[in-house]
């Protein structure tokens, strides 16, 4: 176990700094509650209690006055109605007393000092004021008069003191009051300032905590991460702080190692890339000789080879036609034989320089009006379907981007095959049609011939590939591998279609021009969209066999009548020439 792992983790030590700070200001925020609470309580006392104390202390001293003057009043004149201050005073003081002593509940010296009032009123009033109201009302006002005395005045005196004394003890209260409020207000300030300091200290401390911690580590890190993104993948990085750090520190260096290593395979593998460039290069310029020799070999076989092979054959024709019958049977039929050697070897060595020129002497891409070079093509095969009374058809075809030579080519040695291998007693036919499928033109050439196996659909495509003997189907064995090779040079493919019933089918796709492409798609989308479909008229032109026209030169199966005469099959259907 590495040993940042037995420390405390940043997560850790973040929420033990966040705890300590909030378990502080929760005590803080419960103390300065309290105080606020108990501020509030003796703000109430000084406003609902000792406030108006004072004011029915003074409504108190003013219902005992009126009593006083009502007395004197009724003793000069002993008129009763002067009697009504006194009864109201009294009343007035009883309600006063009553609520005085509601508000001084929680204030034991207010409420001696509010009895004291009490007895003191209630003697004045039992030693002097009824006396006087009897008297008066019993002897007359000159009586009554004679009852108040210098010490009935000091008695009421009295109250007066008794009365100052409860006005002391409620200002004594108040001022204890207020005294508590501003106590309590400091306090709140000071747990305010408290709070206030432990939140800047708090924030101070993760501040620099932070930045020890988290910041200085994490700048060490991005400064190393930097060394190797500029391209030190050997310096090593080693983390600090917090064991998330180290941590990551060691994942960044496994990822810079992994770098390196994959560094070092890719930097291998260019060396090798680069060795087998320079290998391929070398063999490039081999390959250059090769094509300059193959070229020499091209000329030398259509120049030098083709002289002395026109001299053989013509001197075994000369031969033949002078001597035929002079000499006995077996020489005529060496004869023969001479004479048919050396024109197949004309053929062998021309449709080898025509398979041979094929991408190499080019002309360049253009585009291709396949209806015209459909003409060419029957006018080249016309001898050999006036041979076999076959007719040739084809759809309206596409216009294409290719080699115009190259295609015709393509095109006489498919019909010839197809000629060439009909069934006994069954004139031939010969048709070819295109579709667009996707972004390729399938193209087919359809004969109702002899068909092909299924197991021989790849061997007819490769040269000199021969399932029937010379005899049976003459030819070189090169025309189906011309067609391959030409379609692979326009960058399409060839295949033989095996679900055909009847005579073969030959499939070819070459790339559609993308205006033919667009058009299809957007006649899908109206189609699509339930609008009416438009149909351009495909006249399909149809050519029947006429005597005009001959084979082109290196078309395979493009045979002289006496060479389309057709034979056993021994039982094999085949479609190669």
């Amino acid at each position: 176990m590495k040993a940042y792992q037995q420390g405390w983790t940043l997560r850790r030590r973040v929420i033990a700094l966040l705890s300590v700070v909030l378990v502080l200001l929760l005590g803080l925020a419960a103390a300065e509650a309290a105080v606020a609470a108990q501020n509030r309580q003796n703000i109430d006392a000084v406003l609902i209690k000792t406030g108006p104390l004072r004011v029915q202390a003074q409504q108190l001293m003013s219902a005992l006055l009126d009593q006083e003057t009502a007395v004197r009043g009724y003793a000069v004149n002993a008129d009763r109605n002067d009697l009504g201050p006194y009864q109201d005073g009294v009343k007035r003081e009883r309600d006063t007393v009553a609520s005085m002593e509601a508000l001084a509940a929680d204030y034991p010296d207010v409420r001696r000092a509010l009895t004291v009032v009490e007895q003191r009123a209630e003697q004045w009033r039992a030693n002097v004021a009824e006396p006087v109201i009897t008297t008066t009302e019993r002897s007359g006002p000159a009586a009554g008069r004679a009852l108040i005395t210098d010490q009935t005045r000091q008695q009421f005196d009295g109250i007066r003191s008794a009365v100052d004394g409860l006005q002391n003890e409620i200002l004594v209260v108040r001022q204890q009051t207020a005294d508590e409020v501003s106590t309590t207000s400091n306090v709140l300030v000071v747990l305010l300032i408290i709070a206030a300091l432990v939140v800047a200290v708090a924030g101070a401390v993760m501040l620099l905590s932070l930045d020890r911690i988290l910041i200085r580590p994490l700048a060490g890190l991005v400064g190393q991460v930097r060394e190797v993104a500029a391209g030190d993948y050997r310096h090593h990085i080693e983390g600090s702080g917090p064991p998330e750090f180290r941590r990551l520190a060691d994942d960044i260096d496994v990822m810079r190692q992994k770098i390196a290593r994959e560094l070092d395979e890719v930097r291998e593998a260019r060396e090798r890339i680069e060795w087998v460039n320079s290998q391929l290069q070398k063999q490039a310029e081999e390959l250059t000789r090769s094509n300059r020799d193959l070229e020499q070999f091209a000329y030398v076989a259509s120049h030098d080879l083709q002289e002395p092979l026109r001299k053989v054959a013509s001197f075994c024709q000369l031969l033949q036609r002078r001597y035929a019958g002079q000499l006995d049977e077996r020489a005529d039929q060496y004869i023969a034989f001479a004479v048919d050697g050396a024109q197949r070897m004309q053929r062998l060595i021309n449709d080898l320089l025509a398979f041979s020129r094929i991408g190499r002497l080019t002309t360049g891409f253009t585009e291709v009006d396949l209806n015209k070079v459909m003409g060419d093509v029957a006018a080249q095969t016309e001898a050999a379907r006036q041979y076999a009374d076959a007719e040739l058809t084809w759809d309206e075809l596409p216009v294409i981007r290719g080699e115009e030579p190259l295609l015709t080519n393509l095109l006489a040695n498919l019909v010839s095959n197809s000629i060439k291998f009909r069934r006994p007693d069954v004139p031939p036919k010969v048709h070819v049609s295109a579709r667009l499928v996707d972004d390729e033109w399938e193209f087919t050439c359809q004969d109702n011939g002899i068909g092909i196996e299924p197991e021989f659909a790849d061997k007819i495509f490769v040269i000199f590939q021969r399932l029937h003997s010379k005899d049976a189907y003459p030819g070189t064995g090169i025309g189906l591998a011309i067609v391959k090779k030409i379609v692979e040079y326009h960058g399409g493919r060839v295949w033989v279609d095996t679900d055909t019933e009847e005579g073969t089918a030959i499939r070819f796709a070459l790339p559609a021009l993308p205006e033919d492409v667009e058009a299809a798609r957007a006649a899908a989308g109206e189609e699509s969209t339930g609008e009416p479909e438009s149909t351009a008229d495909g006249a399909d032109g149809t050519l029947t066999a006429a005597p005009v026209g001959r084979q082109a030169d290196g078309a395979e199966g493009g045979d002289t009548p006496a060479e389309a005469a057709g034979g056993t099959t021994g039982g094999m259907r085949e479609t190669v020439g």
